[in-house]
């Protein structure tokens, strides 16, 4: 994949094919330690030690409609190869986290990409899931909840269009002020 966000949007679909129903998103880089790290964490239906061990492996899925699972073994391939690594935390009923780490500044490490089209897609195509996303940068943060806006709207559908323009030129305006520090 091109950009870390595609990765990111496709291990969320896992989360969200695991019946999750809060998705937190970090993105934390340090310039400084050259250390770009993404945890994905969820409160999904969980895994077994067994398919935890599997689940980097590119023959092996629990998905029905195909026989291959190359979503978490690309991105291993993309942090090995980048002087990092992908770890799996989970259980049965307690969720999953993944977190992968890159060095920073490897010239082969993707660029983060549209994380607020990611984010876009992800709130419209699932508005009951709460999404937490937070991305900082040499220690300056920002955080961003669904819950919070869903709070603010009462009635109105977080999926609107009014909103999800809303939503686009919020957090565009949040990752242009996190660029500029």
């Amino acid at each position: 994949m091109r950009e870390l966000s595609l990765h990111i949007l496709d291990i969320v679909q896992n989360s969200l094919a695991a019946q999750a129903g809060t998705i937190k998103i970090l993105v934390k880089e340090e310039r400084e330690k050259d250390l770009l790290f993404i945890e994905i964490a969820d409160d999904g239906c969980g895994m077994s030690e067994d398919q935890v061990k599997k689940a980097l492996d590119p023959f092996y899925t629990t998905r029905t409609t195909r026989k291959v699972g190359l979503g978490l073994s690309l991105l291993q391939a993309n942090c090995q190869a980048c002087g990092g690594d992908v770890e799996i935390v989970s259980s049965p009923g307690q969720g999953t986290v993944v977190k992968a780490l890159f060095k920073h500044s490897h010239i082969d490490r993707p660029p983060l990409g549209d994380m607020v089209s990611t984010l876009v897609a992800l709130i419209t195509g699932a508005p009951q899931v709460r999404f937490v996303y937070c991305h900082s940068v040499d220690g300056k943060e920002y955080c961003f909840d669904t819950a919070q806006v869903k709070e603010i709207l009462e009635d109105v559908p977080i999926n609107s269009p009014e909103v999800i323009t809303w939503l686009k030129d919020y957090l565009r305006e949040k990752e242009r002020v996190l660029a500029s520090q």
